[in-house]
């Protein structure tokens, strides 16, 4: 049957023009050259006269090809769909018989050549989908809603992971799935420890995380993840009774001293099953690191992984790609956006660092540099990659006083202008909230 004849004789009997807006059908989609001219002649008779459609008579003059059918009674959505269900079956037929023979009949990488395929044909059922309702009703939702929170009640659908400090966690309600989180902080105060802390904290809880590092080696990120993970567990104790962390400057340069050096050795060698979760790590130039947010959605397809930590951002090449909408920072902004939609489609946590500049230091009377939590006007970058983030955590640290802050800069659900002050004690892995008291806190010489 010629579903495309018949949608456009009903378009002409209802003086519906719209319609084809509304089900989003082109000349593409029509199967015959006939079929695209006359869509063209009532698109451009209707764009010259305040969107009326041609009658029947004017089209048939000026399209020889077009047969025109009355009282079409079927509906425009049966009409369409069957229009777009021939679209998407001409076009991987195109495909098929054109591009992916000639790729498969090369020497290419049949990996590559199935990606193309598979990206083709997600692309062919974007296209070619018919979408009747604008969106749920209420009357839809309720049932669902309520399956929905029965299963969060129970703990088998909605996920929520600690942070590594509980009074952020008792602040913001803790990591949620689906939502995006972004670390702002000057270049040298920490942004990469605290993503260390909060992978480590995220793998305790038992959830795979994959981690994208693109300016720091897998040595020395991991490294920093020993000693972090030694000092939660608490396995060196120093002359002061603090509670410390394999020291992370001496595993960089090979110069552990025998006893520390067994303790490392021990650790390393049950690495592998430390934590109930499991870490994906891409580092910098490693053969594994991907830079493009296509690979970042096919590796989070996999359904492998939990929560996913960019570091930096800008290490994405997405962020200096083509200008999609040919503004200033568009391809940055772009990036941000489509960020958010691969996290929340794939229902992880998302992290991202972004580097504060802060253009005069802040210092107190003395001369010395005090603590000082960047803003979101001091990232030079898109401000859309600021409003995805649920949560805008700031963060400053003096390593040599051993301490910093946090702060949140914006949140969406609450809890902007909370602080949290920190012991931190980096090259023994430290970074924790201040023990509770006077007497507690003084045993790490404050």
């Amino acid at each position: 049957m010629h579903y495309g004849n018949l949608l456009l004789s009903k378009i002409i009997d209802d003086n519906n023009v719209q319609a084809l807006t509304r089900f989003g059908i082109t000349a593409a989609d029509l199967p015959t050259e006939g079929d695209r001219q006359t869509l063209r002649f009532i698109e451009s008779y209707a764009e010259a006269n305040r969107g009326q459609a041609p009658s029947y008579a004017v089209v048939t003059a000026e399209c020889p090809a077009f047969e025109y059918t009355p009282m079409i009674s079927d509906s425009y959505e049966l009409l369409t769909k069957q229009i777009k269900a021939y679209s998407a079956k001409q076009r991987l037929a195109e495909y098929v018989q054109g591009k992916f023979t000639a790729e498969f009949d090369s020497e290419a990488d049949g990996n590559k050549i199935l990606e193309s395929l598979i990206s083709e044909a997600e692309k062919i059922k974007m296209d070619t989908n018919v979408r009747s309702e604008i969106g749920r009703t209420l009357e839809d939702i309720k049932t669902s809603f309520k399956s929905e929170y029965l299963k969060r009640e129970e703990g088998k659908s909605f996920k929520c992971w600690q942070t590594p400090f509980e009074s952020l966690t008792k602040e913001i309600g803790g990591w949620f799935s689906g939502d995006v989180y972004g670390i702002m902080a000057e270049s040298g105060r920490g942004k990469t420890y605290v993503n260390v802390k909060i992978a480590d904290s995220l793998l305790r809880q038992g959830a795979n995380v994959l981690v994208k590092s693109f300016e720091v080696k897998e040595y020395v990120w991991i490294s920093r993840l020993i000693s972090t993970a030694t000092a939660v567990d608490e396995l060196l104790v120093d002359e002061l009774g603090r509670k410390l962390g394999l020291p992370n400057k001496q595993i960089l340069s090979g110069n552990l001293e025998d006893i520390v050096r067994e303790q490392f050795l021990a650790v390393l060698e049950t690495l592998d099953s430390y934590y109930p979760g499991k870490l994906y790590f891409q580092g910098k130039s490693g053969g594994e690191l991907t830079r493009t947010l296509d690979d970042l959605e096919r590796e989070l397809l996999t359904g492998q992984v939990d929560a996913v930590i960019i570091d930096p951002f800008y290490g994405l090449s997405d962020v200096y790609g083509k200008n999609v909408n040919k503004t200033a920072g568009g391809s940055a902004e772009y990036a941000a956006t489509r960020f958010e939609q691969i996290i929340g489609d794939n229902d992880v946590v998302g992290f991202y660092t972004v580097q504060a500049t802060v253009e005069k230091k802040q210092t107190g009377e003395d001369g010395v540099r005090e603590l000082n939590l960047p803003t979101r006007d001091q990232v030079k970058t898109s401000k859309r990659l600021l409003d995805i983030a649920t949560n805008l955590i700031s963060f400053d640290s003096l390593e040599k006083d051993g301490i910093a802050m946090l702060g949140i800069e914006k949140g969406r659900n609450g809890g902007e202008d909370f602080t949290l002050e920190l012991i931190a004690l980096f090259d023994y892995g430290v970074l924790a909230e201040f023990p509770k008291g006077e007497a507690a806190a003084a045993q790490f010489g404050f």
